[in-house]
């Protein structure tokens, strides 16, 4: 058994961390991908049951809610992701993921342990007024999970004044904090794009309308928009991912498709460079004599965090570890969260802590080396449990 650091840490917490340790490294190895967490969420629901919490399955699909209330006070609410990635694991580990081409290369496995650590200290110690309101939320990878609970009303049938989640940051130090206030995250848009020319012959591409070319001129011609449409002191991010056209060398095929993905951090430069998308890809095939078919989705919202609650989240941070734990300046981040639904919803804040900077820790998230640091379940257990104490003071 690892012994985890338990400086600082709340009486009897360390023993519980232990035990959910081991939990996370069973979730780790059978991981199960957005809207099938069925295992994961029977799990989950078993546990909060056995604590005596109030629980309901199936929102939002495979999304748990678990909740616990000590007479009348506020309610308050904390997000845990549940679900993997299609990513193929390289690790070699003894809870290694035991299915072929599926990993928690993000960590949301440590995110329900530690969620599920909190909870049964809480139910043990239940220091606290009001209302715990627990969110396990399926499919925060590319499905939108929390949309699809939010629009089964979860937050009708579990109201919370503040909400709060937070990500494990590799590269940063172990149990380090860090706090955005604002727009904290990007947006996410996804682009399809077919361009649609007139295949042919390579031999005698005089009589053909290549949609290769067309193709490759779109993609230069994209960043544009980032360098001399979008204000310099703005951030955008246009990346195409993906190009499929053509099966053979002598062959010019009738089309080609783009995937794109587009980020941004303020709302008015999203509508100017969706607009400008538009327009450019729609002349740019125009000139090559194609036409082009586009399919914009606005994926995830921008991930605001509240003033006063990310203040607060901060405050706690720095009573239980101290101000030298915090991060100074953290930088909002271009990556997307779908969290992100509800910080439109409520008052929220999304905090990120530090995964550690060596080997698979350190290792950037959606990648096959890297794994959830488990030192990180007490650290982020106290921290959730000392929330609470301080959002739902007793009188």
């Amino acid at each position: 058994m690892n012994h985890l650091n338990s400086n600082h840490l709340l009486p009897g917490l360390q023993t519980i961390a232990e035990e959910m340790m081991i939990i996370r490294q069973q979730i780790h190895q059978f991981p199960e991908l957005g809207f099938e967490e069925f295992k994961t969420a029977k799990l989950v629901a078993e546990s909060l049951k056995s604590w005596g919490y109030h629980v309901e399955t199936g929102v939002g699909k495979t999304g748990v809610v678990g909740q616990l209330k000590r007479g009348d006070g506020p309610k308050m609410g904390i997000r845990a992701d549940m679900d993997a990635l299609k990513i193929q694991e390289e690790n070699q580990l003894p809870y290694k993921s035991q299915r072929e081409g599926i990993m928690h290369a993000c960590g949301h496995d440590g995110h329900t342990a530690t969620l599920l650590a909190a909870a049964k200290y809480i139910a043990e110690n239940p220091h606290f007024k009001g209302t715990l309101n627990l969110f396990f939320q399926p499919a925060e990878e590319e499905l939108g999970g929390a949309k699809a609970m939010i629009e089964a009303g979860v937050l009708e049938k579990y109201p919370c004044e503040a909400i709060f989640g937070f990500h494990n940051m590799p590269g940063f130090p172990l149990g380090h904090f860090g706090f955005k206030s604002g727009a904290a995250l990007a947006s996410s848009d996804r682009v399809t794009v077919k361009i649609q020319g007139k295949g042919g012959h390579a031999a005698m591409p005089n009589f053909t309308i290549d949609p290769i070319v067309a193709a490759s001129s779109i993609v230069l011609n994209l960043q544009s928009i980032v360098a001399r449409n979008v204000s310099p002191l703005e951030m955008t991010v246009i990346s195409v991912g993906s190009i499929h056209g053509g099966t053979t060398f002598n062959v010019i095929p009738d089309s080609v498709t783009l995937q794109l993905s587009v980020r941004n951090l303020n709302a008015d430069v999203q509508d100017l460079v969706e607009e400008r998308i538009k327009q450019l890809i729609q002349s740019q095939a125009a000139s090559y004599g194609a036409t082009a078919e586009i399919n914009y989705v606005r994926a995830y919202p921008i991930l605001h965090n509240s003033v006063k609650e990310t203040q607060f989240a901060k405050e706690v941070a720095i009573d239980c570890y101290g101000e030298a734990k915090i991060i100074p300046n953290f930088p909002a981040m271009t990556g997307s969260e779908d969290f992100a639904f509800f910080s439109q919803q409520l008052p929220s804040s999304y905090l990120f802590v530090g995964n550690g900077t060596d080997g698979a820790h350190g290792c950037s998230v959606h990648n096959p080396h890297y794994d959830f640091n488990d030192q990180l379940i007490p650290i982020v257990a106290n921290y959730w449990v000392n929330l609470l104490y301080r959002f739902c003071p007793i009188d």
